[in-house]
């Protein structure tokens, strides 16, 4: 069997009018997994991504952290993009934008997005740009099915964003849908999700860890959005 390795993007810059960059830390979370795996002699035979900004940004640093000899040519697939959140929030909450820019209003922003969620996979509602909750999901389970059927017996690296990851821990696991939210609730940045890859089904081996990180001077480096 091999083990396919899902990555949550490093911190990026929640609050600011471009989210979708690495914040100074979300980079130094990237480099640090890196440097982790290569102490450990990780190597990896492909690497997926998403095809957003900072999923690409983080790749980059883990490669960094690694040093590996192996040029890569990553696989980049927009199918493992995170929903949009904004969009979420204004179809049930229009109006001004929800600025998380307190700890009081950075639970408000994450509490009308879980209501949003709920509501989207239910199917209630359509939020602007955004496909539905089938074809979303339907994407997730379509890119686990590639990458069981061509990689069995190989090490392969996933960068994307917390939507994305739950949606594919929920597949695998079969849960319900407020499930799957309460996972995208709690992983991590740059958190490191595994399945094991066998030829007729991916198996859940860890979820939403922080190895790299479980040092007294990295601790405080562990961030969620």
């Amino acid at each position: 069997m091999g083990t396919l390795y899902l990555v949550r993007h490093g911190q990026a810059s929640l609050g600011s009018d471009n989210y979708d960059q690495l914040s100074p830390r979300g980079h130094e979370q990237a480099v640090r997994l890196g440097e982790y795996w290569r102490s450990r002699g990780m190597h990896f035979d492909a690497v997926v991504r998403g095809s957003l900004v900072r999923h690409e940004q983080t790749l980059n640093g883990i490669l960094q952290g690694l040093q590996s000899t192996t040029s890569f040519d990553p696989l980049v697939l927009p199918a493992l993009n995170e929903y949009d959140g904004e969009a979420l929030i204004q179809a049930i909450h229009p109006g001004p934008r929800v600025v998380a820019d307190t700890p009081e209003r950075y639970k408000q922003f994450f509490r009308i997005l879980c209501d949003a969620l709920a509501q989207w996979m239910a199917g209630t509602i359509s939020p602007r740009g955004m496909p539905s909750w089938n074809d979303f999901s339907a994407g997730v389970r379509s890119t686990l099915t590639q990458i069981r059927e061509q990689h069995v017996g190989h090490n392969v690296l996933l960068v994307s964003s917390g939507g994305p990851i739950a949606t594919a821990v929920s597949e695998v696991l079969a849960t319900p849908a407020e499930v799957m939210i309460a996972l995208n609730m709690r992983i991590r940045n740059s958190a490191i999700t595994e399945f094991s890859i066998s030829p007729k089904r991916l198996m859940l081996q860890t979820f939403n860890t922080l190895p790299h990180l479980d040092t007294d001077a990295h601790r405080d480096w562990a961030t969620y959005a």
